[in-house]
């Protein structure tokens, strides 16, 4: 059996640290991201259920025991239910202990799944997905070419969590630059009060020569926000953030600069509060040069 081999850039939420990253596909489907540079040099496509059953059989020999799995590339829920059913199958045949599959999806992959093959996917141990709100301002997320509404995404991740797949949501801070500020960190509120998630975590934007975003910057058509307010922006959407039943929010990405977590809505004005300590005190922030994706 040849050793295992992942083709492009492979990425994965802080939470799948200890998972064990299996490819299913190459790149992203969607792949028109204004901020996004990660698979702009992988053309998109399906890796053969031989190879991935390769790697599957490989880590089994090596750590029969693993417990969670995590699907990569960027939006590996657009395979048919079909195909993700073998890869589960295949899965929990070789990993006595799985206990959950980890996937990253879009609205479109989720919204053209039916109620019934969304829960055929769950009973397989399919038991997250992670989907980028990155903004409920349907004005930004046009002009950031993300392919989706606001409430389309609100729409993917309540049908989800019907099907009982547990949604991580991500919000993008100063995406809607110094201008949409204010109006981003409402708008994602209201989204994200609106789906529910059970777990939220928000990333800062990092701008990255290559994007068409960072061209605009060039132009001095976008403004990238400070430290200040970002952590006002942070301040504002959580604030407003009013969600049913517990919800786990963090800022621990790298490239956040202060880290905050807890969960909603207990932890709200502890959260409050460290970010209030970290607008008086920049000495508590995370310096530009430790900043990362």
């Amino acid at each position: 059996m040849s050793e295992r081999q992942h083709q492009g850039i492979v990425i994965r939420p802080p939470s799948e640290a200890g998972s064990f990253l299996l490819q299913v596909t190459y790149g992203c489907s969607h792949n028109r991201c204004a901020f996004c540079i990660t698979y702009n040099y992988t053309k998109f496509g399906v890796r053969k259920f031989e190879k991935v059953k390769g790697d599957i059989e490989l880590a089994s020999r090596y750590n029969p025991s693993i417990r969670r799995v995590f699907l990569c590339d960027g939006d590996a829920l657009c395979l048919s239910t079909d195909e993700l059913e073998r890869i589960l199958d295949c899965l929990d045949e070789h990993f006595p202990a799985l206990e959950r599959v980890g996937i990253y999806a879009n609205a479109r992959d989720i919204l053209t799944k039916s109620p019934e093959e969304l829960a055929t996917l769950r009973s397989k141990k399919l038991g997250i997905g992670y989907i980028g709100l990155e903004s409920g301002n349907d004005e930004i997320l046009e002009g950031m070419r993300k392919g989706a509404t606001a409430r389309e995404m609100v729409q993917a991740v309540r049908k989800a969590q019907d099907a009982f797949i547990d949604m991580s949501v991500i919000v993008l801070l100063g995406l809607g630059s110094n201008a949409m500020s204010h109006q981003h960190a409402l708008d994602s509120a209201t989204a994200v009060n609106q789906m529910n998630p059970r777990y939220l975590s928000a990333l800062t934007l990092m701008l990255l020569p290559g994007t068409s975003l960072y061209q605009k910057y060039r132009k001095g058509e976008f403004e990238i926000m400070n430290p200040t307010s970002i952590l006002e922006e942070l301040r504002l959407f959580l604030e407003n953030l009013e969600v049913e039943g517990e919800c786990t929010f963090r800022t621990n990405h790298a490239s956040n600069y202060l880290p905050i977590g807890g969960t909603l809505p207990g932890d709200k004005e502890r959260m409050l509060e460290v970010i209030d300590r970290g607008l008086a005190d920049s000495s508590l922030l995370r310096p530009e040069s430790f900043r990362a994706l």
